[in-house]
């Protein structure tokens, strides 16, 4: 069964609030609520209050425990933008835009919680190639001839 909720009107520019609903998207519910809580962004409260209402709707309307939530899909949609003027030199005006957004987050308990592959927790390891075996180099001798006086002798590496 699937859940929706909706937050209409956000103040807060789509393309900034994106960028948090992708880190939360195909999570249990649960889990994703605890890691919005630490996102510094202005818009982690705002989806984690949309997230909220979703699983509150589960619970009153459906019955279904929290537990078995899983995020299908964190959508934020564009809505009307606010027409702003600021004055500028000479008598002439600048255009602000004051985005707001749509923020939409559907839950379901059909979908069984499968981690990602891109979420492994293999960060901060490196893929590095196989190493190829170096050739040994040739000892070279370097000598010193930009001092007078200076006696050099060869040195082995």
């Amino acid at each position: 069964m699937q859940v929706l909720s909706i937050y209409r009107y956000a103040k807060i520019s789509p393309f900034k609030a994106r960028e948090v609903t992708r880190e939360i998207q195909g999570l249990p519910a649960v889990e994703a609520l605890a890691k919005l809580k630490f996102i510094p962004k202005k818009a982690a409260p705002l989806i984690a209050k949309t997230l909220k209402s979703a699983i509150a709707n589960a619970e009153q309307n459906n019955n279904i425990r929290p537990e078995v939530l899983v995020i299908k899909e964190a959508v934020i949609g564009e809505a009307p933008t606010l027409n702003r003027i600021m004055a500028r030199a000479r008598g002439s005006a600048s255009p602000i835009r004051k985005r707001t957004s749509h923020i939409r987050i559907v839950l379901t308990d059909e979908v069984p919680i499968v981690r990602r592959a891109d979420r492994d927790d293999s960060k901060g390891k490196k893929k590095t190639a196989p190493k190829t075996k170096k050739k040994a180099s040739s000892k070279k001798t370097e000598t010193a001839e930009t001092a007078p006086g200076i006696t050099s002798e060869p040195v082995a590496e």
